[in-house]
């Protein structure tokens, strides 16, 4: 029977096989990747999905404020949760329509 360290000496040895091929196939994989992407004409972008074609040509920007609160001149899009200003005026009786711009 082997010795505790004779095991662990193993599993060292083992543990850097494993990695030197996890690396040799990562390896491998990108070369075969990047000889794809050369043969179809393929950019990083085009992968990514992050072109502006692909998103229908947005920037992906801020939207412009559709209600603004008078008194203190915070402004709110309309997406997202409702800010708390108007979730306490809403809730005091003013209607939406007051904040719209």
């Amino acid at each position: 029977m082997a010795s505790l360290q004779e095991l662990l000496d193993k599993k060292a040895e083992l543990e850097r096989q494993i990695e030197a091929t996890r690396r040799h196939e990562r390896a491998d994989a990108i070369a075969k990747v990047k000889a794809l992407m050369a043969e179809q004409g393929l950019s990083i972008a085009d992968i990514s999905g992050k072109s502006s074609a692909s998103r229908g040509g947005t920037s992906g920007g801020k939207v412009a404020a559709k209600f603004r609160n008078a008194a203190t001149g915070e402004s709110w899009s309309g997406r997202g949760l409702q800010p708390k200003w108007l979730k306490a005026a809403l809730a005091s009786g003013r209607k939406m329509d007051e904040f719209t711009l």
